[in-house]
C-alpha cells in the first residue's frame, strides 16, 4: 500500500475512530486531539515498514493507548462503584447517543472500553480484548459491568456542560462573534497575535498573522452562515449554522484561544463534521 493510498484508508476512518475517542476521553475536543496524535502515531508506522492484517483494529488499538496516557496525565479517572447484578443485554443504540461524553467517563477504562467497542462501533468480544490487550473472559465481563453502570447513569439527571467563563472572556467571545456576524474581518485580522496558529481542523494547518488572515475570505464569500455564541464541552465557542439548511444543530463550530487581548489560536471544526454531530453544544446569551 502506497503513502498515499494508507492516508487515503486513515481519513476513510477517521470518524469511527473520533467515536470512539471522544466517548473514550469524554470531550470531543480531546476526542479529535487523541484522533490527530493516533494518525500521526499510524503514519510514522507505516512509513517505517509495519505491515497490518487489520487496519481499524490497529488503528484503534493505538487511539486506545493514546487515550488512556492522555487521561492518565489529565488524572481525569473516575471509578464507578458497581453492584453484583450484571446485564447482558446490549445498551440500544438510541440509549447510547443519549449518554453525555461525561457519564461514559465515568465509567473504569476498560468498562468504557468495551461498551464503546462493542455497542457504538459494533466490534466482536475477540477484537474488544485485542484492542483493550485483554483477556475475551475480561472484555466480556467489563462489558457485562459497563453497560449495567451506564443504565444506573442514563436514569439520573443528564451532563449539563456550563461555561465558566470571567465577564472578560464572555466579552472576547462575544466580541469575535459580533465582528463575524457583521463581516468585519479586517478587525478580526486586527488582533490576531503575530505568531497565531489556525487549525482547520481534517484539512490543513496555518501559522502566522499573514497566512491565517487568508482563512477569513472564505466566510466573506459564503453568506449561509449564521453566527452564535455558544460553548462546546463547557468551553467558549462560536457555533455556526447554516441558515439555508434551516437546522437548528450547528453546522460546526469555532473554539478561539485568547492571549490578554489578542487571538493566539482558531480551531475551526468546518471540514469535521464528524464531531460536531455528536457533541455536547450549549447557545450561550
Amino acid at each position: 500500500m502506497t503513502d498515499q493510498e494508507f492516508e487515503d484508508s486513515l481519513q476513510a476512518l477517521r470518524p469511527r475512530l473520533h467515536r470512539y475517542c471522544a466517548r473514550i476521553t469524554g470531550s470531543v475536543l480531546d476526542g479529535e486531539d487523541a484522533v490527530q496524535d493516533t494518525l500521526v502515531k499510524a503514519l510514522r508506522a507505516h512509513r517505517e515498514g509495519t505491515e497490518v492484517d487489520n487496519l481499524e483494529i490497529w488503528l484503534l488499538r493505538i487511539a486506545h493507548n493514546t487515550c488512556i496516557d492522555h487521561l492518565r496525565r489529565g488524572r481525569r479517572q473516575v471509578v464507578v462503584p458497581l453492584t453484583d447484578d450484571i446485564e447482558d443485554r446490549p445498551m440500544p443504540q438510541a440509549g447510547l447517543l443519549a449518554v453525555g461524553f461525561r457519564t461514559f467517563l465515568q465509567l473504569p477504562e476498560l468498562q468504557r472500553c468495551a461498551v464503546i467497542l462493542k455497542d457504538v462501533l459494533g466490534h466482536s468480544m475477540e477484537e474488544v480484548a485485542e484492542i483493550a490487550d485483554c483477556t475475551p473472559a475480561a472484555a466480556k465481563s467489563a462489558l457485562q459491568r459497563g453497560r449495567k453502570t451506564l443504565r444506573h447513569l442514563a436514569e439520573m439527571s443528564g451532563d449539563v456542560l456550563v461555561p465558566l467563563m470571567s465577564a472578560a472572556d464572555l466579552q472576547k467571545i462575544r466580541t469575535y462573534v459580533q465582528l463575524f456576524q457583521r463581516g468585519d474581518f479586517d478587525a478580526i485580522r486586527a488582533i490576531l497575535a503575530e505568531d497565531v496558529k489556525l487549525d482547520l481542523v481534517n484539512r490543513l494547518k496555518l501559522e502566522g498573522r499573514e497566512k491565517t488572515g487568508v482563512y477569513f475570505t472564505r466566510y466573506a464569500a459564503e453568506p449561509k452562515w449564521r453566527f452564535s455564541n455558544g460553548a462546546v464541552d463547557g468551553q467558549p465557542a462560536m457555533l455556526v449554522f447554516d441558515s439555508a439548511s434551516g437546522s437548528e444543530h450547528p453546522s460546526h463550530f469555532v473554539i478561539i484561544e485568547w492571549r490578554s487581548d489578542e487571538i493566539a489560536a482558531i480551531r475551526d471544526f468546518l471540514f469535521a463534521p464528524y464531531v460536531t454531530e455528536t457533541t455536547d453544544w450549549v447557545q450561550t446569551a
